[in-house]
């Protein structure tokens, strides 16, 4: 299957730093890819170049096929959507009015009032936000300012997310029912690819896992083979153990007491 996304040996530098180190990637369409790695990684640059706002040093980027730094931003907004963090927790719109928004990239069809308005409130509906409608956003608790967050990249309805800690912000509750919204999301065909610094949450929802440490790819496939006890702790800096999730088809991470293991 061809890739809805790709990234080949994808090189950031602002002045002498790195920020990512020939980094490659690929994600399908109706995948979920997720990066995790720690503070630093190169993490959000990585998917900001993916997302047009930074053009990368060397190597290239393409969304679709096409070079998101070179896509005008109307054709971009149809063919991926951003989420960045805190990306309305300033906005002083109602709730409805910030997630219909998103449907911009698609003006053409919006005299179709009837169909753009039942779209929002779909897409409220299934992020939990359409008691919120009328709120102020910037009222909002941060959780919830995030899933009117997600709710305008979800309206949108491209062919790609680009979610930087889409759940960072949530409790435990609507993390689980946002992973569920965006796993039903990939069975329609939506290529997602998500930063997560929760690692259980990326190994029990996503396809894919791709590691990042010190700018450069550490590893890149299933969770299962991705995270594991060594590979972990040597990245992260801090003794992991990585056992079998005793309900889930997944791995389990926890963090060990570093006096633990010197006992």
């Amino acid at each position: 299957m061809k890739p809805a996304v790709r990234a080949e040996q994808i090189t950031f530098r602002r002045g002498k730093a790195v920020l990512v180190d020939q980094v490659s990637l690929s994600a399908s369409p109706g995948e979920i890819l997720g990066i995790v790695g720690p503070n630093g990684a190169g993490k959000s640059t990585l998917l900001r170049i993916l997302a047009g706002d930074l053009i990368p040093s060397s190597g290239l980027a393409r969304i679709q096929d096409a070079d998101p730094s070179r896509t005008t931003p109307q054709e971009l907004a149809r063919l991926r959507a951003y989420l960045a963090p805190r990306g309305v927790s300033e906005n002083p719109f109602a709730v409805r009015d910030t997630v219909a928004m998103g449907r911009h990239p698609h003006r053409r069809a919006m005299i179709d009032t009837d169909g753009q308005d039942g779209i929002v409130e779909a897409v409220m509906e299934r992020t939990d936000i359409l008691h919120l409608s009328r709120r102020a956003v910037s009222s909002l608790s941060t959780g919830e300012q995030q899933r009117v967050g997600l709710a305008r990249v979800i309206v949108q309805q491209t062919p790609v997310l680009l979610l930087d800690e889409p759940t960072s912000a949530l409790d435990i509750g609507h993390q689980e029912k946002v992973m569920q919204v965006l796993r039903s999301l990939a069975r329609e065909g939506t290529t997602i690819i998500e930063i997560l610094h929760d690692v259980n949450l990326a190994a029990a929802h996503t396809d894919r896992i791709m590691l990042l440490g010190a700018s450069k790819e550490i590893a890149t496939g299933p969770p299962s083979h991705v995270l594991t006890s060594e590979r972990l702790s040597s990245v992260y800096g801090q003794p992991m153990e990585v056992i079998d999730h005793p309900h889930r088809d997944c791995p389990l991470v926890l963090t060990v007491d570093p006096s633990d293991r010197a006992r």
